[in-house]
């Protein structure tokens, strides 16, 4: 593992001795244009690890992307190689069914701190609801980005990532009642503490989220890469091309279903993911929107 191969994958050019707000701004934006969010070892045949290595050769030589438990694992290294101070942090990701977070810690993500201030970097969570550049650890602050207005809330004995986000138009009527759009302007994402986490903490729960039929990733092949202008998503057949349009209030959706003849073809042209084995998509009736 080498940090110049990461920073060719992500098209970072220097310079690579800064530790700076500026530099992590700029390899956080790059890496969530460059290494897609996506499940898909889960609906080919594959098995999600926590080595180091695995995930290295996987997302940076192999044209793939992960899950958060292989993005931000492998950000974090990045970063402590690159000489900021980092910790691993664990979070629990919004239930919009029981309404609440789930008992057990299924996202990973990483704290930065530099010249005093603390922010948190997540380069991994995907859709709408991904940060472009870190956000600073402060309680109440509107944070503004391109998908929306982002805001840590600090409870008291954990904190909360949420997000105003825009209206949605959907483009083709075929889609305008699906249950893939996020209708809600104002939500919460997940919950997160301060205490420190090693990879191995996330070992049972990356084997849960991969074997267990109520899983969300056992339920949906998802892959998504933001773009200059918003992001792509490929959920199950479904491919959405959305567009953010501040200046209107809107996110405009453009989605459509592939077809198996399309599917390698997409994946390739839109996100640069290359697979090795044959994947199936799946799209059942789970909550997800994007």
């Amino acid at each position: 593992m080498n940090l110049e191969e990461y920073f060719q994958r992500i098209g970072f050019h220097g310079p690579c001795d800064k530790v700076d707000l500026v530099a992590l701004r700029l390899i956080h934006k790059l890496h969530v244009m460059s290494i897609p969010f996506e499940n898909l070892s889960v609906h080919c045949g594959e098995w999600i690890t926590m080595d180091l290595e695995v995930i290295f050769n996987k997302l940076v030589r192999s044209s793939r992307g992960g899950w958060c438990l292989e993005n931000n694992y492998l950000f974090g290294w990045v970063l402590r190689e690159m000489g900021f101070t980092v910790t691993t942090l664990g979070g629990r990701v919004f239930n919009t069914i029981t309404n609440d977070f789930p008992p057990g810690e299924n996202h990973l993500i990483n704290m930065v701190e530099i010249d005093g201030k603390a922010y948190i970097a997540d380069v991994s969570f995907g859709v709408s609801s991904q940060i472009w550049e870190p956000l600073e650890l402060i309680s109440g602050k509107d944070q503004p980005q391109a998908a929306g207005v982002f805001r840590l809330i600090d409870k008291g004995d954990i904190w909360v990532l949420e997000k105003t986000g825009r209206k949605p138009q959907v483009l083709n009527p075929e889609f305008a009642k699906s249950s893939l759009v996020n209708r809600k302007q104002t939500y919460q994402i997940y919950c997160f503490t301060l205490e420190s986490r090693e990879a191995e903490h996330f070992t049972e729960e990356s084997h849960t989220l991969q074997t267990d039929p109520a899983s969300l990733f056992t339920n949906k092949s998802i892959c998504s890469l933001q773009t200059p202008t918003g992001f792509k998503a490929l959920i199950g057949w479904t491919y959405s091309e959305v567009t953010y349009k501040p200046e209107e209030g809107v996110d405009v959706l453009d989605m459509r279903n592939v077809t198996e003849d399309e599917l390698d073809e997409v994946l390739k042209k839109q996100f640069n993911v290359k697979l090795q084995n044959k994947m199936k998509p799946v799209n059942k009736k789970v909550s997800y929107t994007i």
